[in-house]
């Protein structure tokens, strides 16, 4: 059974890929491309996954956690999101500093409240009211936190990783910095190669983000990519791991789940 839960303001005239349910979305253009603010929302959800289905996710998410390791990531598969955050507590201690990238995924997994419940310092730039220099402020701590939590916007079947963002505080704390990162994605976000990856970033996640965020630019208003030179465009910086980073420790946890964009 597929429960959609249907965005209101979405236009009939644009048949987005996902139906989202916002709460109090802010309309700051702070978050990047795949960056996006905190909300509530329902993608596609899948109660009860076909036994088939579920085979064949987990099937394709093993295999990409293979290639992943072969190219020197740390990776791993896990069937919820539940088991996701139990992997993501394994390297966490009271004394761990967090920095969170533009994530729903991340977010969207209930790591964050509990961090800041127990009084581990959290870099979030997403907290609701803060000015813009303490924005710029937060995103240049988490470049250098004891773990860096986000997502990725695809990730190949060939064990690479590919995100666009539009500030880049996000990508750069994938690259090197943070004592480890960790990337944490759910099934829909495994393509065959880079330029899927690419396309995915900007032809699903970016229009999404942008008319959720009220940013205007086309791709907004036609829900795909027309590679426009708007002052608003917020697919800027493409970064692909094709390899871990050489300094940097990074794991990636699958999930056998649909989360994020």
């Amino acid at each position: 059974m597929v429960n959609v839960v249907k965005l209101s303001v979405l236009q009939r005239s644009w048949s987005p890929i996902l139906d989202l349910r916002l709460k109090g979305a802010p309309r700051s253009v702070a978050a990047g491309a795949a960056c996006e603010p905190e909300l509530a929302f329902s993608v596609a959800k899948e109660e009860g996954m076909d036994p088939i289905k579920e085979q064949w996710v987990e099937e394709r998410g093993r295999r990409t956690v293979e290639k992943l390791k072969a190219h020197d990531f740390g990776a791993v598969y896990v069937k919820t999101k539940e088991e996701a955050e139990e992997e993501i507590w394994r390297h966490i201690s009271d004394e761990t500093t967090v920095g969170v990238g533009g994530s729903m995924t991340v977010r969207g997994l209930g790591v964050l409240a509990q961090l800041k419940a127990r009084g581990n310092i959290v870099y979030d730039h997403w907290v609701p009211g803060i000015s813009q220099e303490e924005s710029t402020r937060i995103r240049k701590a988490q470049m250098a936190c004891n773990l860096f939590l986000s997502s990725v916007n695809a990730v190949t079947v060939s064990g690479e990783l590919v995100n666009i963002d539009g500030i880049g505080n996000r990508v750069n704390g994938t690259v090197f910095g943070p004592g480890k990162v960790i990337l944490v994605a759910g099934y829909n976000k495994i393509v065959e190669d880079i330029q899927e990856g690419i396309r995915r970033a900007k032809n699903v996640v970016a229009p999404i983000n942008a008319r959720r965020l009220n940013i205007d630019v086309p791709c907004a208003k036609l829900g795909k990519c027309v590679d426009c030179n708007s002052p608003n465009r917020i697919c800027r910086i493409v970064v692909i791991h094709e390899r871990k980073p050489v300094l940097s420790d990074v794991l990636v946890i699958l999930i056998g789940e649909e989360l994020g964009y």
